[in-house]
């Protein structure tokens, strides 16, 4: 039987949507399988506040009926929800291939319970590039000749004025190339997410909701 990718995205954002309760703040990611947590979330008909990370994210959000908040005088929110690109088995994620992935670092980082929404294409062995990075416009070709693994994407700026790069290098070892991505004045953020920050990731697979709790 083939697999609907789509049917399986449904399904995990159906089970993250139920994780939510009245009167949470919840923060809300970018993607397509976000867009199928957002109409499972309005038919909740909760009474919630939402954090967006990128605009048509809160364009969605506010046609669905949420409301959606400014992320300015909130300190911590309940939950978070997001998809991923790549889930590696120790929980190490590669996010951004929307170019939301600085918010969405944010918003993780703003709450103890950040959970993963994913098809069962998503899950790797390995994580491998692309690794979406922002990068600042103020000394853009020093980053570029220090990564030379680094390509510009043909795409408008973040909403932050950033601008949108990938990574084609070696990451066969996160912890290290994170680092050093991290310690590079220039880059604002990278798509490299450590399994701290997740608390389960919800995997859609042929009818079914798998949850995994990353190993570290």
């Amino acid at each position: 039987m083939a697999i609907d990718i789509d049917d399986e995205k449904r399904a995990a954002a159906t089970a993250a949507a139920a994780l939510v309760e009245e009167g949470m703040v919840v923060g809300l990611g970018t993607g397509s399988t976000v867009a199928h947590l957002i109409p499972a979330l309005a038919a909740r008909l909760l009474s919630i506040s939402c954090v967006a990370t990128s605009p048509a994210t809160e364009a969605l959000a506010l046609a669905h009926g949420l409301r959606v908040e400014p992320f300015s005088g909130i300190g911590q929110l309940s939950i978070a929800i997001d998809g991923a690109d790549q889930v590696d088995p120790r929980g190490w994620l590669v996010k951004g291939g929307g170019g939301a992935h600085t918010r969405e670092k944010i918003v993780a980082g703003a709450t103890d319970r950040f959970i993963v929404i994913v098809s069962s294409d998503k899950p790797v062995a390995a994580l491998h590039p692309p690794v979406p990075l922002e990068l600042m416009t103020f000394g853009l070709d020093v980053v570029l000749r220090r990564w030379p693994e680094v390509r510009l994407r043909q795409a408008p700026a973040t909403p932050d004025g950033g601008v949108l790069a990938d990574y084609f290098g070696d990451v066969a070892d996160p912890d290290n190339l994170s680092a050093r991505l991290a310690a590079t004045p220039g880059i604002v953020a990278h798509g490299l997410f450590p399994p701290s920050m997740t608390s389960v990731v919800l995997v859609g697979r042929n009818g079914r909701v798998e949850s995994v709790t990353p190993a570290g």
